[in-house]
């Protein structure tokens, strides 16, 4: 059986990647005539427009076998425009053939291929073209491909038995060194292990279009390019890595089986395989079989997009490097629907996911992105061609990006009638480059695994937009930690709503910053012109390098902002007299040299985008309220404890006058919430008429007064439950309550600890009075590496709560414990925490309401001591 192998060609516009392709197939058998870009003839440019413009626009394969391998060729686009399409397929291939044109030397498209090459480590030989048109010489040639790109590169055209060969292979690995150094050769399999490991680069020179070298380069990749294991006989999966339509209109999903094996009538998901194609240029043939390592397309599967996995797969697809960084609007002709047809065009973002399609409601206007002119016009063409419309763009306008510089928590809750949920997610900067992760830190015994997986999807489900212009963020991770679902109310659109909202609240609670996207110029202009350029360069808020002069030629390089390098290709080539030549590739997103002025020009306001809430929905006396995004996190019924709040003199007396909503109220909001309040222990009835079931002595004989055994037990019984029921228990929150008293308040200002011990002495002589069991709960969260204890003054108990733990927290778990049995009060002001001692089955004490009971038993106090009669 043929081993499977997939190779890619790769190279900058005009290095000729086509002729080069025609050339292998028509060594291989696969072609009996080579075609021509310039007789418009070629197997794979079989696109009309791309024959007109003699360009490759759309990645093709074709399929061919040679020295025992079976090979699927995939040559891609080699224009910038094209290059998100490209990269598409490079992480499908085994190896690539890196095109370089001999005349053109190193270009910057080049540059990006091999930044690409390297990103998605893919090994590579390098075929130096149109050696024929090279006026100068091999090894000048080769040092720059070396300084260039990795002094790795080697020319594989040397006899390998040579002990030049053999050091230059050597050297590529410091094992290997020390073998050779020891007299050892270097054997074929370990070139290819090099080779595999992009430690090593075999070069070739010749000319494809006089098929110079090309038959000895084929021979090359097949005897050193690395093939790689995949399992036929496991679980199927495969990696998506292109969709296209057939003349058809059917649906092509074109993947690489990465284990497995795959057959029509195959069930993915809800989806079924219809057919398995493999193509050669237009042409395909059906198989009943496509095993692990092989490339075809598919039809029958309509929810698949690039970059993703099927089967059984769950691994991650590497982010895109390549984006485009212009926005334009769709001009469409008179009468023409823009939603209607914007609902038709949304087809070719499947197949070009980059397009980032979109409708703007205000303007009604379709916007597209783009990379640059050329796509533009391949665009029209296709929509004319598929839809029968004739459209056409307005002015691009720079596609900028959000992305935040502190760690910040954003809360979402939706909570109108009969619906609930509520989600905290943690907001934090990532690396430059690495997109939106989601990840969770969210207890299940907080929210229920499904609900987690469901708040993960919905943060994936969109692109969320940054609050200082309205653009998409970027470089930041969102992880869940916390969240809330109600067991009837909840669904799952809930979760939806509380989500969105809770990325929205983060970015409006964070330190956003302006992104813009940057670009990597090399300028090669006359030397005279080396001072119009780099004022040029500072006046356009670039980087230079120091000018290297080469003869007649100077050479500049550095990075400079895409806004201000739009139009700069026209002016250099008139300052230059058409001798200047600039080449750019995109860097990556940087902060905006001119953040303020870009903001100031989009005049988004984030509190007045519909689409994109910040605010949060509470329930209120059966009715929405919606909370604005700076007042949501106090109203939040989940404390998620990532940023515990400072509970300082200011902020709990804050809290105290905040919170004042009335027994009644609170009552409501909970049962609107979770249904009628009932005390989780019973309160028995006992009566005289109950014991009349009471067992009399079958045996009469003996003197028994029935009458006085009922009388005894009910007594006793009576006596037994009445102790139990007396068992009462008070929780107070100790700083809330000190904050509730003017003169209390007034000396924490001063001494803290001075108001706690006063707190303490007037709950000593309540708790000596009352038939309750007073606990007071103080904080001491703050206390680094503190444990919970308990002190007992005079028959209070004191508890000091432990290290990241806050009163709310302890009262909430002990109501709930002791409630089960006994009947609890808790004396708080804490609005947020009365619902939830509520919902324990628990009673609430305000803290006005505390100290008018203090004041009350202090007046019992003194009547009893004056009459004498206090026991």
């Amino acid at each position: 059986m043929n081993k499977n192998m997939t190779i890619g060609i790769l190279a900058h516009v005009d290095a000729g990647k086509t002729t080069i392709s025609e050339g292998i197939l028509y060594i291989a058998g696969a072609l009996r005539k080579m075609g021509r870009v310039d007789h418009r003839d070629t197997f794979l440019d079989n696109y009309d427009l791309e024959r007109d413009r003699g360009i490759t626009i759309f990645s093709k394969q074709a399929i061919f076998e040679y020295d025992g391998y079976h090979f699927t060729l995939l040559d891609t686009p080699g224009h910038a425009d094209f290059s998100a399409e490209m990269e598409r397929t490079l992480s499908v291939l085994d190896a690539a053939v890196l095109l370089i044109s001999a005349p053109d030397g190193i270009t910057g498209q080049t540059r990006t291929l091999w930044k690409l090459l390297k990103h998605y480590h893919v090994p590579t030989f390098i075929f130096v073209n149109k050696m024929d048109q090279y006026q100068g010489d091999k090894e000048d040639l080769l040092k720059e491909i070396k300084s260039s790109l990795s002094s790795n590169c080697i020319d594989f055209s040397s006899d390998f038995a040579s002990p030049e060969f053999q050091e230059e292979l050597a050297v590529c690995d410091e094992e290997l060194l020390t073998s050779f150094l020891d007299g050892k050769e270097i054997t074929n399999d370990q070139i290819k292990e090099l080779i595999s490991k992009r430690k090593c680069f075999p070069c070739a020179f010749g000319s494809a279009l006089k098929m110079e070298g090309i038959e000895s380069f084929l021979s090359l990749v097949a005897s050193f390019a690395p093939v790689k294991k995949y399992d036929e006989n496991g679980e199927f999966s495969a990696k998506v890595f292109k969709i296209s339509r057939d003349t058809n209109g059917n649906r092509l999903t074109h993947i690489k089986i990465t284990s497995g094996s795959l057959a029509p009538k195959t069930l993915l998901g809800d989806e079924k395989i219809d057919q398995i194609r493999f193509y050669s240029g237009e042409k395909y043939d059906t198989a009943t079989k496509a095993v692990a390592g092989q490339i075809c397309a598919v039809t029958g599967l309509s929810s698949a997009l690039p970059g993703e996995m099927i089967g059984s797969s769950k691994a991650l697809s590497a982010g895109s490097i390549m984006q485009p960084i212009l926005s334009c609007s769709v001009l469409l002709p008179d009468g023409k629907d823009p939603i209607a047809f914007y609902k038709e065009l949304k087809v070719l973002e499947e197949e070009d996911p980059t397009l980032q399609l979109s409708f703007n409601n205000k303007a009604q206007v379709i916007e597209i992105k783009v990379m640059g002119e050329v796509q533009k016009e391949v665009l029209k063409h296709i929509v004319k061609q598929r839809f029968g419309t004739e459209i056409d763009f307005g002015p691009g306008h720079i596609v900028y990006k959000e992305t935040i510089a502190n760690k910040v928590e954003g809360v979402g809750h939706f909570e109108p009638l009969r619906h609930y949920a509520e989600v905290h997610l943690l907001l934090e900067p990532a690396a430059p480059g690495s997109g939106i992760s989601f990840a969770t830190k969210c207890s299940t015994d907080k929210l229920s695994l499904n609900w987690q997986r469901l708040v993960l999807t919905h943060l994936q489900e969109k692109k969320h937009l940054g609050v200082l212009t309205g653009s998409e963020i970027t470089d930041i991770k969102i992880t869940l930690i916390a969240g809330k679902a109600h067991e009837k109310h909840t669904e799952g659109g809930d979760f939806r709503q509380a989500t969105y909202r809770a990325v929205r609240q983060g970015l409006m609670s964070a330190k956003s910053v302006l992104l813009e996207p940057v670009l990597d110029y090399r300028l090669e202009i006359p030397a005279d012109a080396v001072g119009r350029a780099l004022t040029d360069m500072q006046r356009m808020n670039g980087t230079t390098s120091l000018p290297d002069i080469i003869g007649e030629k100077a050479l500049i390089t550095g990075t400079v902002p895409a806004a201000c390098f739009l139009d700069y290709a026209s002016e250099l080539s008139s300052y230059t007299r058409g001798e200047g030549q600039i080449f750019t590739t995109f860097r990556g997103y940087e902060p905006c040299h001119n953040e303020e002025e870009v903001i100031e020009s989009f005049r988004y306001d984030p509190e007045l985008d519909l689409d994109n809430p910040s605010s949060s929905v509470f329930c209120s006396h059966g009715s929405s309220l919606i909370i604005p995004w700076d007042e949501a996190p106090e109203k939040m019924h989940v404390d998620s404890g990532l940023f515990p709040k400072e509970r300082t003199a200011a902020v709990i007396e804050k809290e105290f006058v905040k919170y004042k909503n009335s027994e009644e109220e609170l009552k409501a909001i909970f049962e609107r919430t979770y249904g009628k309040i009932a005390p989780r222990y019973v309160e028995t009835a006992v009566t005289y008429d109950s014991l009349n079931q009471a067992d009399a002595p079958e045996n009469d004989n003996r003197d028994y007064d029935l009458e006085a055994a009922k009388k005894e037990k009910h007594q006793n019984t009576a006596s037994s439950i009445k102790n139990e029921l007396n068992k009462e228990y008070l929780l107070v929150d100790g700083y809330n309550i000190i904050y509730a008293s003017p003169e209390l308040s007034d000396l924490a200002k001063t001494d803290l600890k001075a108001a706690r011990d006063k707190l303490i002495d007037i709950l000593i002589n309540f708790q000596g009075f009352r038939r309750e069991q007073v606990i007071v709960v103080f904080d001491a969260y703050k206390v680094a590496g503190g444990k919970e204890h308990t002190e007992e003054m005079s028959g209070l108990l004191i508890v000091y709560t432990k290290e990241a733990e806050t009163a709310d927290q302890y009262i909430e778990k002990a109501a709930h414990e002791i409630s089960k049995k006994y009947k609890v009060t808790v004396a708080t002001s804490d609005a947020i925490e009365q619902v939830i001692v509520l919902s324990s089955g628990a009673y609430r004490l305000s803290a006005r309401d505390f100290w008018d009971e203090i004041k009350r038993t202090n007046i019992l106090i003194s009547e009893s001591i004056a009459s004498k009669t206090w026991k």
